[in-house]
């Protein structure tokens, strides 16, 4: 069994390889309303350092920072997963150590 999460965690490293340009956030489609008149804007909201902070986001940057959000989420999801099978296969060894050490 410690092989097998050996070998998923090798497999988590290697996809973490292909991550490419990422960004924390929220993208989302707001609108400024003024009278009869509605203007759509696109804003990115994020936390860095502790500190939230929003942007304006012109429409051609759209879908580029679409794209390095969902990489951020890929790799927030990846980590996570190494974490879950790291601490799997610590808990593991010691249960192997143990055992060895009562024998």
């Amino acid at each position: 069994m410690i092989a097998k999460i050996e070998k998923k965690i090798q497999d988590v490293k290697q996809e973490l390889q292909t991550i490419g340009d990422m960004r924390t956030g929220s993208l989302t489609k707001q609108f400024y309303k003024r009278g009869d008149k509605k203007w759509p804007y696109w804003q990115i909201s994020y936390t860095y350092k502790m500190r939230s902070k929003t942007e304006y986001v012109r429409d051609e940057f759209v879908d580029q920072l679409a794209k390095e959000i969902a990489e951020y989420k890929r790799f927030k999801k990846l980590t996570t997963e190494w974490l879950k099978l790291s601490i799997e296969l610590s808990k593991r060894r010691l249960d192997l150590a143990k055992k060895l050490l009562e024998k």
